[in-house]
């Protein structure tokens, strides 16, 4: 709050008469603005529809007709002394009322030493034109991830107190990862989060991760061109890919401590369809813990000018709000794919992501996936735009007997009663989603024909199917050739 009341203090300091504070957090507004008048020992008044202007002492009775928003504002306009004045949801009555937008305007323009000050504050606040020059616009800051921490030790005393000094259990790890995660939630939120975490069971665990993220994504009302994606794979549900589990592990800590000078950016994972790519995004959140959003360039296009620009740049402030996050831009080449038929719309998408993936600050990493090549503009693969360029494969033999486990221990079958290696040796040229459609097939054949599930069946099923590797060869072996000597190989 410190830092706070020295801004607000250089704000009035200019003589600046009408401040805009957007927050949802109305009582930690009033907080500081309370302590700034009694710093200046100059008198607060507050103004609300439903209860008209009243002065610091809450409670009180307001003062006659001030309900109404044009003699509230005629009483800050005849105020001599120099108060401060908040609105709370000011705006929404500013609206074509071009008396209020004058009234609002006059006091705006007022000079002199001894002349209020009106602070409109409302969670989004759009001005009028006539009168958003003459404003000065102030954020609150959030919470340190020091303060983070106490907040939660607070919720965990509190929470102690009530159930007979029962202690709150959680360990260092799950807790640094909870604060983390709090971070872009204002005071009120983080509390709310806090507690919300800690009252189910009095404990703070792993298992709690997934569903603080999507609160916290909720509370931030996200939804629109980010998703929220909840289910987020374990690596230990992803076959193969050694060498792009090993690069991972070796920046965990790097990007989790948020402290170093160079933060890894991101990767850019190539491959066939149903390789593992979006699977390896989704594996990615759920190994180091944190929230995964994917961006659907899709629903980024509209049709009227500028646009399509402003849904991208807001999506990606969202994720910055959001961050530490994983970035998931499945199938970037669909939304980037240059062409002369999008009246340049693509090249001005590309440009804002660009600029973007240059100069954000915020801990946000990206996971960018695609399936062809030729699509991806040049300057998207340049050095430097992503930490490194991943081919994903077709899994070979020993990674196809990972996957067939994986996915009969998922359906509760045993292991123990199919021969992996033989049915690894028939699904040649198949992906890991082939795989998986595969074991799925025979488990509805199996009931049709009211049999127990078993090696022949798999087999059959396998022997069927045309996978993608033969029905898209020359794809396959061209994007091949062109990764040779571009990328590292993930397997």
């Amino acid at each position: 709050m410190k830092n706070d009341l020295k801004d607000l203090q250089l704000v009035l300091d200019a003589r600046v008469r009408l401040i805009v504070i957007e927050s949802w957090d109305e009582l930690r507004v009033l907080e500081t603005l309370t302590s700034l008048a009694v710093q200046r020992g100059i008198n607060l008044r507050v103004w609300s529809i439903s209860e008209g202007l009243q002065g610091m002492a809450f409670g009180g009775t307001p003062l006659e007709g001030s309900a109404v928003p044009e003699q509230a504002l005629r009483l800050v306009k005849a105020d001599p002394q120099a108060g401060l004045y908040v609105f709370f949801d000011l705006h929404s009555f500013l609206d074509n009322d071009a008396l209020l937008i004058r009234l609002v305007k006059d006091i705006a323009m007022a000079t002199g030493p001894q002349k209020p000050t009106l602070i409109l504050v409302s969670h989004a606040l759009k001005l009028p034109a006539e009168v958003q020059r003459y404003a000065a616009r102030f954020s609150l800051s959030l919470p340190s991830e020091d303060e983070l921490l106490a907040i939660v030790r607070e919720e965990a005393v509190r929470w102690s107190a009530a159930n007979r000094g029962l202690r709150v259990r959680t360990d260092n790890r799950t807790l640094q990862q909870v604060v983390k995660n709090l971070r872009g939630l204002s005071h009120a939120d983080a509390r709310l989060l806090a507690r919300s975490l800690i009252c189910d069971d009095g404990a703070i665990t792993q298992e709690d991760l997934p569903e603080l993220n999507k609160a916290k994504f909720q509370l931030l009302d996200l939804d629109g061109v980010l998703g929220y994606e909840a289910d987020t794979a374990r690596f230990a549900d992803v076959g193969g890919l050694h060498n792009l589990k090993h690069w991972l592990s070796e920046r965990q800590a790097a990007f989790m401590a948020g402290t170093a000078k160079d933060l890894p950016k991101g990767m850019l994972l190539l491959g066939a369809q149903g390789s593992g790519k979006s699977l390896a995004a989704k594996a990615v959140a759920g190994l180091w813990g944190l929230p995964l959003l994917r961006l659907d360039f899709a629903s980024l296009y509209n049709k009227y000018f500028g646009e399509t620009e402003r849904n991208l740049r807001e999506a990606l402030l969202m994720a910055e709000r959001m961050s530490p996050c994983v970035l998931w831009m499945d199938e970037i080449e669909k939304g980037l794919a240059t062409g002369d038929l999008d009246n340049g719309v693509s090249q001005r998408v590309l440009g804002t992501l660009l600029t973007w993936m240059a100069e954000r600050k915020a801990p946000v990493f990206v996971v960018a996936t695609a399936n062809v090549i030729k699509r991806l503009p040049p300057e998207l693969m340049r050095k430097g735009r992503f930490d490194e360029i991943f081919f994903v494969d077709l899994p070979a033999a020993a990674v196809r007997e990972d996957i067939f486990k994986i996915h009969l221990q998922k359906r509760e079958l045993s292991t123990a009663d199919y021969d992996l290696a033989a049915l690894a040796l028939v699904s040649e040229g198949f992906s890991g989603a082939e795989i998986e459609q595969a074991v799925v097939s025979a488990l509805y054949a199996a009931q049709a024909r009211q049999v127990p599930m078993a090696q022949e069946l798999m087999l059959e099923t396998l022997q069927r199917t045309v996978p993608l590797s033969v029905v898209m060869a020359e794809e396959l072996a061209a994007l091949r050739h062109w990764a040779a000597e571009r990328t590292v190989h993930a397997g």
